[in-house]
């Protein structure tokens, strides 16, 4: 059976267990990657934390390592709750999700493509393992990111983001597909803003590296 990495971002992680679900039971088995976002820069706020991105990527103090953990292990909960009785909770610094740090970021790292024991125990016993994306130190790992490493690591056919936008938009209008040669031209030439960008970085990685990527909002034709 083919092998499917979804990420989920934090936005619309709460809404789309029963999609995973139907997913993995029709078609495929599935490594689920989440993130935070919307999450991570509330709580931030709220606790007096400046929110800084330098493209696309959160910087992350020693303070606000702990309000990531807090807000991965919310949406991680729910979106687990989501799936059912399949979900397998999984935290990337304690499954061995390895990541090089950037210290210009603070406590970010870039991840490295792996293939945990943990996420191979799960979906060789049927189950869906679910990532929040630290690795090991911790370091806060961008999820695109986290799931184009894995996606890599795990030798799966298919990555997929699902978000809350129907995929890259340029000059109003969603781009059906792109080549990653232009997809590196548009990002080197920093045409591109917002979380688009860590998304379509990851998904060119994924797909050098033999990957299909696909961006949007329902896993459809996975």
């Amino acid at each position: 059976m083919s092998r499917v990495v979804v990420k989920v971002g934090g936005a619309v992680a709460a809404t789309l267990g029963g999609q995973i679900r139907d997913l993995a039971t029709q078609c495929c088995k599935v490594c689920v990657v989440h993130g935070a976002g919307p999450q991570i820069s509330e709580e931030m706020r709220r606790r007096g934390l400046e929110v800084e991105f330098v493209r696309g990527r959160r910087v992350t103090t020693e303070a606000a390592i702990d309000v990531v953990r807090e807000s991965f292990a919310v949406v991680n909960a729910a979106l687990c709750e989501g799936i059912g009785p399949r979900a397998v909770p999984l935290f990337g610094d304690e499954i061995g999700l390895q990541a090089r740090q950037v210290p210009e970021l603070g406590l970010v790292g870039d991840p490295l493509p792996s293939r945990p024991e943990a996420v191979e125990a799960a979906l060789a016993a049927g189950l869906i393992p679910v990532v929040a994306p630290l690795a090991e130190g911790p370091l806060n790992v961008n999820a695109d990111e986290a799931a184009s490493a894995l996606a890599i690591g795990l030798g799966a056919e298919k990555l997929l983001f699902l978000t809350d936008v129907p995929g890259l938009i340029l000059e109003g209008s969603v781009v059906p597909a792109i080549a990653a040669r232009e997809a590196d031209r548009l990002l080197d030439a920093d045409e591109l803003e917002g979380g688009i960008v860590p998304k379509l970085r990851a998904a060119v990685i994924a797909a050098k590296l033999g990957v299909k990527a696909e961006i949007g909002e329902t896993a459809v034709d996975a």
